[in-house]
């Protein structure tokens, strides 16, 4: 018969989705809202995306959000064109940068390559080694090619 009291090799096992998880289809505001691509993922191509988007891994290649946000977490090494509408930056990035809205650099942020934005927010002590250039309007991105 089942038990409902843990085993101690119950423990250490990652837990189950809770309430509102897409796999239980719960509530739409409780549902998961951004795809996120953790520190372990290693990935070399185009990713594209249709939703909001937060990386932590190593990406190589091309990285199109299309008229969403992408967020660069502090540990990421992003080498990559990168294509959105808000783009975040708190990690590494190798690469041209082109955002219809607003590019943020954290402290953390290391860019080498050419950023381009109607709007740039650069924190103290962010590094940009590349062009800064502000648009009062960019391409659209669905056409932007990088």
């Amino acid at each position: 018969m089942w038990n409902q009291q843990a085993s101690p090799k119950d423990e250490d096992a990652p837990q189950a989705p809770t309430r509102g998880s897409a796999a239980r289809g719960g509530p739409e505001e409780d549902r998961r809202k951004i795809a996120w691509v953790g520190q372990s993922v290693s990935f070399k191509g185009e990713l594209l995306s249709a939703e909001d988007m937060a990386l932590d891994g190593h990406v190589e290649g091309t990285i199109n959000v299309r008229d969403h946000s992408l967020t660069i977490g502090p540990d990421a090494d992003i080498r990559a064109d990168i294509v959105g509408k808000i783009v975040i930056i708190r990690g590494r990035v190798k690469g041209q940068i082109v955002a219809r809205e607003k590019i943020y650099l954290h402290e953390t942020a290391f860019i080498e390559g050419d950023v381009s934005s109607p709007t740039i927010v650069i924190a103290d002590g962010a590094r940009l080694e590349g062009r800064l250039e502000t648009l009062k309007q960019i391409p659209d991105a669905k056409t932007q090619t990088v």
